[in-house]
């Protein structure tokens, strides 16, 4: 059963295009997911699962080696942000998917950048600390940026977005930590069973993001299949690429510079999702269609990365990839 369920966890990209091609073909199959706050709680289902993978230890080691995980968030703070609202202006995106463009850089890492560490052997406990560091810093750093690089495009609300990201990472993600620190037996006994209903849960949202498209912007949807593609895999390269020049440029090794750029190159296109609804009513559904077509992008740029990454590190880097 737990190969079973890995290889589920491993092939989710997948699942997120079938969930594409499903919701395009037969769109009603999704519109039930789409009614109430169905979304809203399957992200936090999502989040709640992130927080069970964290411990307090690993918000302890912030400080036997703060100046790594500084670097690491600045990077995907700056880095991803100002690639998007670029990518965006260069390629004229229309305002709705301009804005959902830009709500993906805006996001902090997802778990799924830890597993791409981990395949190309990267530093792991790296990608875990920098993951959790980025989600919290995300409460703040979201409507911040948002506000400032999307306004051009619509009128932000950054103190709605805020309240909004307070309710979907901040409360589940807390309570998933709280839940690991006091039960730490019980959350070894769900095992894989956490990201498997993640997983789900990520599958039915991307479906219920190209279920409403289709009925309300499907012509738009269409023209513009092309361009998104390009503008995911665009701003996913650019994250990959300068993050990993980033921390080469501070002198870290090949693994620490890996786990960078996982941090910088992977986001977390389900919280983009929620946030473009709850936060954009007037532009949905075509706000959200971005972050679908970034989640499997970075996907796919993040998993031939880190299969070449697995294939051509050195003995001595293995070893420091552990720590």
């Amino acid at each position: 059963m737990k190969k079973i369920f890995e290889w589920f966890i491993n092939l989710y990209a997948i699942w997120i295009i079938l969930a594409f091609v499903l919701g395009y073909m037969y769109p009603n199959a999704f519109m039930w997911f789409t009614k109430g706050s169905w979304m809203t709680m399957a992200l936090a289902v999502v989040m709640l699962s992130m927080g069970l993978t964290l411990r307090v230890e690993d918000f302890k080691a912030l400080f036997s080696a703060p100046r790594v995980v500084v670097i690491a968030t600045i990077s995907q703070y700056t880095i991803m942000p100002l690639s998007g609202w670029l990518v965006a202006m260069v390629l004229g995106l229309p305002a709705e998917f301009a804005v959902g463009l830009i709500l993906v850089a805006c996001c902090p890492g997802g778990t799924a950048s830890n597993m791409i560490a981990y395949i190309g052997h990267a530093n792991v406990a790296l990608s875990v600390i920098s993951t959790a560091v980025s989600t919290v810093l995300g409460i703040f750093m979201i409507p911040l940026l948002c506000k400032l690089l999307a306004g051009q495009y619509v009128d932000v609300n950054a103190w709605q977005m805020f309240i909004n990201v307070i309710q979907v990472v901040l409360i589940p993600v807390s309570l998933g930590v709280f839940i690991k620190y006091k039960f730490p037996v019980f959350v070894d006994k769900l095992g894989q069973t956490g990201p498997v209903i993640s997983t789900w849960a990520i599958i039915l949202i991307s479906g219920g993001i190209i279920a409403p498209a289709m009925f309300e912007g499907q012509e738009m949807l269409l023209q513009y299949a092309g361009q998104l593609t390009l503008a995911a895999s665009l701003l996913h390269s650019l994250g990959f690429g300068l993050g990993y020049t980033f921390g080469r440029v501070f002198k870290y090794d090949k693994p620490i510079s890996k786990a960078i750029a996982c941090e910088t190159g992977m986001q977390n296109g389900g919280l983009a999702a929620v946030l473009a609804r709850n936060s954009f009513p007037a532009f949905m559904p075509l706000v959200a269609v971005p972050a679908v077509f970034c989640s499997v992008m970075q996907t796919v740029i993040g998993g031939i990365l880190a299969t070449i990454w697995r294939f051509t590190s050195k003995p001595e880097e293995l070893e420091t990839s552990k720590h």
